[in-house]
């Protein structure tokens, strides 16, 4: 716990951090990189162009500065960052390089006004934010199926949809026991790679779409050609990777999941609500109801841009079919179709209810359902990119 000192000077100081956050950020990853170019092989550099990760870590750390005194009550957001952490292999002794250079982008942009006890408050309450961090990702590292990235060989590439492709890979060596692998519905696994026109490694996360592992891991990609900074990786699987072709993978992680306790439950429906490629992990999580419990009524919902965009349409049929009370509604934007709080309102209450897509397809949804007084444990979301604030609710 940090000193009564500390405390009081982190808390106080909370609200000038605020205002200068990601210009502190902005300085504290230019700096590390300097020193630390091997680490543009962990951070995702689009997110770093288009200053995402700058404004993410600043919200992180401030959040968990408010709450320094009572770091448990972060634990679910603290969670959710860890899984990512572990994907994508972060390690005890990657945060004293990243405390020492984020203190000293602190001292850097508020200059004098950042006296000795300020520093020494702030580097305080950094290792101890960074202690609740290692010591929950060792247990996570403790439980992975695999070590590091392993190389995995490519046994089937298919189109999802005209922007989608879903892979199926198979361990490419007998380290690992593909019938021994212990999958959940909403994970991800992280793909390690080597894209034409950039200098460095990349990784990044890729949802399963089914957590049935008897033909291997199965993942979806989909191609990202919005401008020059999107794409690096996806279009590299798309282009370049083919059946027979090795790729590495980091252990599947991510605590998107379906509530336990009311998968055998009918009375409370299963409404799971998706866009575009948001869509992977919100069907494996049909697939684990369907197989766990037709019984149970679910509600679909799909928008995508058209027909040509709509991703795994007939693994969802099969699946709803098999499912005994279902209701399917599809929302194709190009159609004028618009799925908004209107529309929502015909939802069921109370339902559990699993929502996934891009940041600004969540962000309607969510403020959707709230406004609608869906409670806030019964909606759970995974956004693609950088994580949301690390805010109380």
């Amino acid at each position: 716990m940090a000193s009564p000192k500390t405390l009081e000077i982190v808390k106080a100081t909370v609200p000038v951090l605020e205002e200068h956050g990601t210009a502190i950020t902005t300085v504290f990853y230019k700096n590390m990189f300097n020193q630390h170019p091997e680490l543009l092989d962990i951070f995702n550099e689009t997110n770093q162009k288009l200053g995402r990760q700058q404004t993410a870590l600043a919200m992180t750390v401030l959040a968990a500065a408010k709450h320094l005194d009572k770091l448990a009550v972060l634990l679910p957001q603290v969670t959710q960052i860890s899984h990512k952490h572990c994907a994508l292999q972060i390690l005890p002794e990657h945060y004293p390089i990243v405390g020492h250079h984020l203190i000293g982008a602190i001292k850097e942009v508020l200059g004098e006004a950042a006296n000795d006890d300020i520093i020494d408050a702030w580097t305080e309450a950094y290792d101890e934010i960074a202690d609740v961090f290692i010591q929950l990702e060792k247990t996570m590292y403790e439980q992975e199926m695999w070590e590091g990235f392993a190389p995995f060989k490519i046994t089937e590439k298919v189109e999802a949809a005209t922007d989608i492709a879903a892979f199926t890979v198979v361990p490419a060596n007998d380290d690992i026991d593909l019938s021994k692998l212990s999958l959940s519905a909403g994970q991800y696994i992280t793909v390690k790679a080597d894209p034409e026109n950039s200098d460095h490694l990349a990784l990044r996360h890729y949802s399963l779409y089914s957590a049935t592992s008897d033909k291997g891991i199965q993942f979806a990609v989909r191609r990202d050609n919005r401008n020059e900074h999107y794409g690096l990786v996806s279009n590299h699987l798309h282009d370049h990777l083919d059946v027979g072709d090795t790729i590495l993978l980091s252990a599947p992680a991510g605590d998107f999941e379906l509530n336990q306790d009311l998968i055998q439950q009918n009375d409370i429906p299963l409404v799971l609500v998706s866009a575009g490629v948001g869509v992977t992990p919100i069907l494996s999580m049909l697939e684990a109801q369907v197989t766990a419990n037709p019984k149970r009524p679910i509600v679909w919902v799909y928008a995508c841009q058209n027909k040509e965009h709509h991703a795994f349409d007939s693994k969802v049929n099969e699946l709803l079919a098999a499912a005994d009370n279902v209701e399917k509604h599809i929302f194709y934007f190009e159609s004028g179709q618009i799925l908004d709080e209107a529309w929502l309102a015909n939802l069921p209450k109370p339902a559990d209810i699993y929502v996934c897509g891009s940041m600004m397809f969540m962000e309607s949804i969510i403020d959707g359902l709230m406004a609608l007084d869906h409670g806030v444990d019964s909606v759970h979301y995974e956004p693609f990119g950088p994580k949301m604030s690390l805010e109380l609710a």
